[in-house]
């Protein structure tokens, strides 16, 4: 476990950067772990992904996979690559807020 900081942003994450607790994610903490990620300013295209992710968790307890995720954004892989440039799983899901994927998102 660690602590992330970044200005008055203070989350708990696991040991692979993923949030521990659900409960503390919000607008800004995304953007504070998208900057950590490289992203200077999520567009309109990356939170559609985000927003996708985060109902898709809460409503079945995981993350969707990798065709899902294209299928109900209309994005390509490529396109989500080039936005989340670790990935659906590493990049969309940790700014996402969600648990470390078990399988391949």
């Amino acid at each position: 476990m660690s602590l992330f900081e970044k200005g008055k942003i203070r989350v708990d994450l696991d040991d692979q950067g993923f949030m521990l607790d659900a409960d503390q994610w919000n607008d800004k903490v995304a953007e504070a772990l998208a900057l950590d990620e490289g992203i200077e300013e999520l567009s309109e295209d990356h939170w559609k992904i985000i927003d996708f992710l985060r109902e898709f968790q809460e409503e079945h307890d995981k993350a969707p996979m990798i065709r899902v995720l294209c299928r109900e954004t209309g994005f390509t892989l490529m396109y989500i690559y080039e936005l989340f440039e670790n990935g659906p799983a590493k990049g969309a899901c940790r700014v996402a807020g969600l648990p470390r994927p078990d399988s391949c998102v």
